[in-house]
């Protein structure tokens, strides 16, 4: 996927204002990034493909209007901050441990005006739980200290979407029979060897 197709994917998968509020959010990303490290800096050459589309390709699994989504270790924002810019209208929250990472997300949602989108200063493990339709998470952590740190905002209908690179279904594999059977691995659309993991419902006890 190209640069050209990549924007065009994301415009697909948003509503009118996406794509430009999406360019505010690239050109944010891109000066933050020289101040500190929130993604590689090659990467942003290539940004609308690496990451936009990477983030907003988690879309295509979830049925429109599912809300609240819970994005774990956000990070610079990816997914859980893309996925807000393409469907301001629900409820985003991001979990990121790091002071300076808050700050510019925080930054970013007051000057998009995205009134859905929050983060929490937090780690993950001293924040109230509370029920998510959505969990996801890119690059938080191996699946099964994943699963067992979020475990308690899940429920029997949540949705999972964890993309998981070119590891993901050794990861699975890893896994018991009951974890096995509540995810399936998809091909990421943005990069054929890299692979998505997708759930539903609550991890079954060991």
């Amino acid at each position: 996927m190209n640069e050209i197709e990549a924007r065009q994917f994301c415009a697909e998968r948003g509503d009118a204002g996406t794509v430009e509020r999406m360019e505010q959010f690239i050109a944010l990303l891109a000066e933050e990034n020289a101040r500190q490290n929130l993604v590689s800096t090659a990467s942003l050459e290539f940004v609308w493909a690496r990451h936009i589309a990477d983030s907003l390709q988690l879309l295509d699994h979830v049925p429109r209007g599912t809300a609240p989504w819970l994005d774990l270790g956000t990070g610079a924002g990816l997914p859980g901050l893309a996925i807000a810019i393409a469907r301001p209208e629900s409820e985003m929250v991001m979990v990121e441990s790091r002071k300076r990472r808050v700050e510019f997300l925080e930054r970013v949602i007051a000057l998009l005006g995205l009134a859905q989108a929050r983060v929490i200063g937090s780690r993950l493990e001293t924040i109230p739980a509370f029920p998510a339709a959505v969990i996801s998470a890119r690059a938080f952590a191996p699946l099964d200290k994943l699963l067992s740190l979020s475990d308690r905002f899940s429920t029997r209908s949540t949705i999972w979407l964890l993309p998981k690179g070119r590891s993901g279904a050794d990861e699975l594999s890893a896994q018991p029979p009951g974890v096995q059977a509540m995810f399936h691995v998809e091909q990421s659309a943005t990069d054929p060897g890299a692979a998505l993991l997708i759930g539903q419902g609550r991890p079954a006890a060991p």
